[in-house]
């Protein structure tokens, strides 16, 4: 198994938990340039929100979209983008990456910027 197939079993477990819970979700993916996050309704349909590094205000911010301090500029972004949204609590998608490093600084970041999860 490579780590790739590794990771989505991960985020099919983790989806599947979240499925339950019947919440809006915080799906967050990574690549080694970029970090994406996307506010995606409870049906799954419907992106509500979405930030990342590659939009015009974050590359003007940091030069290296692929560090933690875009992953948190991102994460701060998505946060305010959900509060004009009306949305408050989601459930966080790590899209089976481990929390860690980039993906930890993008949660921390919307949690201080005023996401609940």
């Amino acid at each position: 198994m490579d780590k790739n197939e590794s990771r989505l079993r991960r985020a099919r477990k983790t989806r599947a938990r979240i499925a339950g819970l019947n919440k809006v979700r915080l799906a967050v993916h990574r690549t080694n340039s970029h970090i994406y996050a996307q506010i995606i309704d409870a049906s799954g349909d419907k992106v509500l929100a979405s930030a990342s590094t590659l939009e015009v205000g974050v590359r003007k911010d940091v030069a290296n979209g692929g560090n933690i301090a875009a992953a948190a500029l991102v994460g701060k972004l998505i946060a305010e983008k959900a509060k004009t949204a009306g949305i408050t609590s989601v459930a966080f998608d790590r899209s089976g990456f481990h929390y860690h490093g980039r993906v930890k600084a993008l949660a921390e970041a919307a949690r201080e910027a005023g996401l609940e999860f």
